[in-house]
């Protein structure tokens, strides 16, 4: 019996011990190319890419020999079993990378995807499509929408009237109805929210920000119900540890809680927003990260800084990028002239 018990607590205690992997880009100094580092500042993956791109979903998309690939966290290549392809653009990271497993490419003038073994899973046979997220991606063959699974089934969209339909978040997609109105569908392909907004955001535990016919902005639940009023100039995501959204309100920055109460920072002249529970923010003309009570928590002392992601931020001092936890320590000391977000590696 106590054999037993200890063979299980070593099991415990081995899965606890486990530690995650971290990979950020990086450029050193006197380099025209990009590399990798990990958390603990090492180059794992030389500097010798003039254009690449973050990990997403365990792959980093790299420009080689005037073609797109996959590299691996050993950076090692994938081999795709197509080649030629390309990939879509995004907004975040400049191409969109694997996602839920899955990656879109554009062979010829249709869209298809791969999975993580390179294979062409979904055949390219679409005019048009999204990222997977949670199993479910949108695509169009002329001008019909469909949602489809991991393995191709088709779901129709039957709803008349959409002229642009966007990527699941939260199992429900932003569509735009064609007088220019917003509203939401599941991925059965129904409409849960009638479209009536001016522009929304993407779901976001539960809350997403949206616009009225007045350009007033608020937040509104999973019903499309009002669960902050529309009374803002403008309006970002919540960060759901710090529990604040940064808004304008009589044009002023601050920030709102979920139960609508608007909080002011007086002590810096800039707000960000808030990631992982901090927000960058400026004093005397250094920046520096101030927690939800509006107390600097990290110095301002930086000449740049990226939000926090994954537990670290880029920052810049004395002319030189580097990265730091949410102590304000140096784990990556600044000594490159480029320095991204620390993503995490599944």
């Amino acid at each position: 019996m106590k054999n037993i018990f200890l063979t299980i607590l070593i099991a415990i205690t081995t899965i606890g011990a486990t530690s995650q992997t971290y990979l950020t880009q990086v450029k050193p100094e006197g380099s025209k190319f990009w590399g990798y580092a990990n958390e603990e500042g090492e180059l794992i993956i030389p500097a010798k890419y003039k254009k690449c791109f973050p990990f997403s979903g365990g792959f980093a998309v790299v420009y080689i020999n005037k073609t797109y690939s996959f590299i691996k966290p050993d950076g090692s290549l994938l081999n795709t079993k197509v080649k030629d392809f390309r990939l879509a653009k995004s907004s975040l990271f400049g191409l969109q990378g694997f996602s839920n497993g899955m990656v879109q490419v554009k062979l010829g003038d249709k869209w298809g995807y791969l999975n993580t073994e390179g294979e062409l899973v979904i055949e390219a046979k679409y005019d048009d499509a999204s990222f997977f997220s949670q199993g479910f991606a949108i695509v169009k063959i002329g001008e019909g929408f469909l949602i489809i699974d991991k393995q191709g089934n088709e779901t129709p969209v039957t709803i008349s009237g959409i002229k642009k339909l966007k990527h699941f978040s939260e199992d429900l997609a932003v569509f735009t109805s064609l007088n220019g109105k917003i509203g939401f569908i599941n991925t059965k392909g129904e409409v849960v929210i009638d479209p009536q907004f001016l522009s929304t955001g993407y779901f976001i535990n539960g809350v997403a920000w949206a616009k009225n016919e007045s350009k007033e902005l608020g937040y509104i639940n999973k019903t499309g119900e009002w669960v902050i009023d529309a009374k803002f100039m403008a309006g970002k995501n919540f960060d759901p540890i710090s529990g604040l959204a940064r808004v304008k309100y009589n044009d002023q920055w601050a920030y709102v809680t979920m139960s609508g109460d608007i909080k002011m920072i007086k002590d810096t002249d800039v707000w960000g927003d808030f990631n992982n529970g901090l927000a960058k923010g400026r004093k005397d003309g250094k920046l520096g990260f101030f927690d939800k009570t509006g107390a600097f928590v990290i110095e301002p002392k930086f000449e740049g800084v990226r939000n926090f992601k994954n537990g670290f931020a880029a920052a810049k001092l004395n002319g030189k990028w580097g990265m730091i936890n949410a102590k304000g320590e140096w784990i990556i000391q600044p000594e490159y002239i480029g320095i991204k977000d620390m993503e995490l590696i599944p």
